[in-house]
């Protein structure tokens, strides 16, 4: 599933994470760029391949830990709802605490364990196993999972993936309130060459615009149209999304188009 990239010299042992690794999946985000597709549903909770993005980062979790945690604030109520019971649930009322606070408002149920943090958001292929990502982690160094970067790099030539395993100690000192984790951590683990780089040799999409969430619904169903359950689609229907209960009539043709429940449509060109 992924290589390591960047770690001359540096030694792995082999340590059994199944019963000490918590998982925190980040899904607390407004989805700006994704509006108006978040006005209707948290970005979470739109659909890939008719899948909603928080249950494929949960079940991404689960591959290597039963012990997860998701921090909600946008779609609050929505999200609450459909991980009831499932899930250990971080509230955030107030204001959204961003990557680092996110982290840092569960210190206490991490409780000194190492953690994988991963984007609700962040789509990696289908039934991704993060076993491969997790096996030979020294609980040193962080290790972020990465993909070629181009233009969009954070690290040297390479773009973060949304997987990262931290250990307790950089855990520990994450504040909570709003923050990010490449300001607070990331990046003078970096410069302090402290980062642990591992490629993704599978595709990656942040879903965090209509164009990469359109990409990875594509992506997901080998570039035939999604059609969720319970649309109906009378129209013609190309390179498109159409969430569940979403209507396509007879006079329309949907190209590169994500056609919601309500008929508002997003044309990605």
């Amino acid at each position: 599933m992924c290589s390591v990239w960047g770690c001359v010299g540096f030694t792995h042992r082999s340590i059994r994470m199944a019963d000490s690794l918590a998982a925190v999946v980040l899904a607390a985000g407004s989805g700006t760029r994704l509006w108006p597709l978040t006005r209707l549903r948290p970005k979470a909770l739109c659909p890939v391949d008719n899948v909603p993005l928080v249950d494929l980062a949960v079940e991404r979790a689960r591959t290597v830990t039963t012990a997860i945690a998701v921090n909600v604030h946008h779609g609050r109520m929505a999200l609450e709802s459909h991980l009831a019971g499932r899930v250990h649930l971080s509230i955030e009322n107030d204001r959204a605490l961003g990557t680092a606070g996110g982290v840092g408002r569960l210190r206490s149920w991490i409780d000194r364990r190492p953690v994988l943090v991963t984007n609700a958001d962040a789509w990696l292929g289908h039934d991704v196993d993060l076993s491969g990502f997790v096996s030979g982690w020294d609980r040193e160094r962080i290790r972020l999972l990465v993909v070629p970067g181009g233009r969009r790099s954070d690290f040297g030539d390479r773009r973060y993936a949304g997987c990262a395993l931290m250990a307790w100690r950089d855990v520990e000192p994450l504040p909570d309130e709003p923050a990010g984790l490449y300001e607070r951590s990331w990046r003078s683990a970096y410069a302090d060459g402290r980062l642990d780089l591992v490629d993704h040799d599978g595709p990656f999409f942040d879903c965090g615009s209509a164009t990469d969430y359109l990409a990875a619904n594509l992506a997901a169903s080998g570039g035939a149209s999604v059609i969720g359950q319970g649309a109906i689609v009378e129209g013609d229907v190309v390179e498109s999304v159409v969430w569940p209960g979403g209507h396509v009539h007879g006079h329309e043709h949907l190209l590169r188009a994500i056609r919601t429940d309500d008929r508002v449509t997003v044309l990605v060109r």
